[in-house]
């Protein structure tokens, strides 16, 4: 009871914080602000939502291939279409209450295809695994291609906490890494220290977990194809963002670097409030500020994206589930 309870206060908690940060974001646009993002609004080419929605149909149904890869070993073989559902399933759930939807869709797929839950559930972790993996390679390869604009922009912070210049040199990839290994000592630092507390026993646990996930690959026959669909998923978030940038003129020529610092940023909103509400555009706000793209034009932009994702996955979430027991009429279910 204790643990539920504490469940709803995170919640709760996550989701308060990301309508404040939807309030205080847009309270913070001038109205000469509002007259630009309604003209890119305005100039919006929506035509670009299309391929948009088919790069994101496309990650969910790679995902959905790499689960099946994940399940082979426990000898039962689900139709790769229930698998597919019963993940929009999940997305959808996930809308309402985090971490929902991976229960849901375990539930779904167990009721359709008579395969324990338990042991499903126990499939989660692998994928779960790789995600973090394959996120934190996309993270190395934003900070690769884009080490020069962090560290200036680190620099630049720093100089404004310390009440300096506000303006930085160029400090490229060394003082990036510089800070970069700073902060990762303190880390280090700061978990040693509170080593006994339940925060870093509750971080061990899930480092532990990651890592009994990544060695499970030794028992999947096809891991070549299972790293192909891990990698393919966030190939696919990533595409969908820089062709989304089409969708609005003025930052249609951003480069594909900038693409990879949404991402990043972007999936760290979608982790830090339910779906990324507030939380999604603000950050990729900021991101494009970084690459010379007005404040206003960012906002817009950021808004799009979140509002986009948020409809493909409650539209396909919903066909789902009018298709489920449709294509399942024939076969049997508790």
């Amino acid at each position: 009871m204790k643990n539920k309870i504490i469940s709803v206060l995170q919640y709760l908690f996550f989701l308060g914080l990301g309508v404040f940060l939807v309030v205080w974001s847009l309270r913070k646009v001038e109205a000469k602000d509002w007259e630009e993002i309604w003209s890119a609004f305005d100039h919006t080419r929506y035509v670009v939502i299309l391929p948009v929605t088919l790069a994101m149909l496309a990650s969910h149904l790679s995902r959905a291939i790499r689960w099946k890869i994940l399940i082979a070993p426990l000898d039962y073989k689900p139709r790769l279409s229930n698998i597919y559902l019963s993940i929009l399933i999940g997305y959808l759930a996930n809308l309402a209450v985090p971490r929902l939807g991976e229960i849901l869709k375990c539930t779904f797929l167990a009721r359709y295809e008579k395969i324990p839950a338990n042991k499903l559930i126990g499939t989660i972790v692998a994928e779960r695994a790789f995600d973090v993996i394959t996120l934190l390679l996309v993270m190395a390869l934003t900070f690769f291609f884009n080490a020069e604009i962090i560290g200036n922009y680190l620099y630049g912070l720093l100089q404004k906490l310390a009440g300096g210049q506000t303006t930085a040199p160029q400090q490229g990839f060394g003082f990036a890494l510089f800070i970069l290994l700073g902060l990762l000592l303190v880390i280090a630092v700061l978990f040693w220290i509170f080593r006994h507390s339940s925060f870093v026993e509750k971080t061990k646990t899930l480092v532990i977990g990651v890592w009994h996930g990544l060695t499970s690959i030794r028992k999947i026959e096809n891991r070549g194809w299972f790293l192909f669909h891990s990698l393919f998923i966030f190939a696919m978030y990533l595409i969908s963002i820089q062709i989304g940038m089409y969708a609005l003129p003025d930052i249609s020529k951003v480069t594909m670097a900038s693409s990879l610092s949404m991402l990043s940023t972007g999936s760290i909103a979608m982790i830090l409030t339910p779906s990324g509400i507030g939380a999604y555009p603000l950050f990729i706000q900021e991101t494009l500020l970084l690459y010379g793209v007005k404040s206003s034009l960012g906002l817009a932009f950021g808004w799009l994206m979140w509002t986009v994702q948020f409809f493909i996955i409650l539209i396909s979430g919903f066909i789902a589930l009018g298709l489920f027991p449709t294509l399942n009429k024939k076969k049997p279910h508790a």
